[in-house]
């Protein structure tokens, strides 16, 4: 068994693609460093991530693939499960490998895992559109929680860009302990060093402005009159509604 260690990078994944042509010996399993060995290697090799040889993969992927497959690619990288990166790996050797392009071949494994992934993490996008909730804090900032199943808060961004581009906000990832912070101009990517106090998903109320407490109230009433109880449907409202994205909505606390 041949072991590959790499950054667990989308361009550390470019970067290894790379190495593996030049010394022509591919990867039998992706690790992080400092994953334990499985047993039974043979050779393990470090990936040094470079740019400039993930830009000349990518350059080699964008001239065979068409633009929604380079985007559905980027999007599978962002399941962020156990295994999806030997998947995408798998993927990228048949598609270089290939005279023409497979993207819709799905008859091949491989294709169809990543353009399934693509899909969950597009879906997941959406729901963090639908379902993000601001909380005003004491110095104007938007504050949000999110803990999607997939990394796909990047992707959102854009939305919130546009959609709020004209006030200073936070959307924090508590599962993965990152976020993004909008100043008015462009969103940094950005981290607490302590973030257990924002599991709840809720601002402490000394960190919250003077009138939010008032704003969550009036929306929870509104909310409750536009109910109309004869019409209530369980199993519909957690259909379009997903009971995990709950705890972080004003409405339904």
């Amino acid at each position: 068994m041949i072991v590959f260690f790499y950054d667990k990078t989308f361009e550390g994944l470019l970067t290894a693609i790379f190495d593996a042509y030049s010394r022509k010996v591919f990867p039998d399993k992706l690790l992080a460093e400092g994953d334990i060995l499985p047993i039974f290697v043979d050779e393990t090799y470090t990936v040094v991530t470079q740019e400039d040889r993930a830009a000349r993969v990518w350059a080699a992927l964008e001239k065979k693939m068409s633009r929604n497959a380079c985007s559905s690619l980027t999007c599978a990288w962002l399941y962020d499960e156990a295994g999806a990166d030997e998947i995408i790996f798998s993927y990228i050797r048949k598609m270089l490998n290939s005279k023409i392009s497979i993207e819709t071949n799905f008859g091949d494994e491989d294709v169809l895992r990543v353009n399934k992934m693509a899909h969950k993490v597009l879906k997941e996008q959406y729901y963090i559109k639908q379902f993000v909730r601001f909380q005003k804090a004491a110095d104007d900032i938007f504050f949000a929680t999110v803990s999607p199943t997939y990394n796909a808060l990047p992707i959102a961004i854009p939305h919130f860009k546009d959609r709020f581009a004209d006030q200073k906000w936070v959307i924090y990832d508590i599962k993965r302990h990152y976020g993004f912070y909008y100043d008015l101009h462009t969103a940094v990517e950005m981290t607490f060093d302590d973030d257990e106090h924002l599991l709840s998903g809720k601002l402490d109320e000394e960190l919250m402005a003077q009138d939010e407490k008032l704003f969550q109230e009036l929306w929870k009433g509104y909310f409750k009159s536009m109910t109309i109880k004869e019409r209530i449907n369980p199993k519909l409202h957690r259909q379009h509604m997903p009971r995990r994205f709950w705890k972080y909505l004003t409405e339904k606390q």
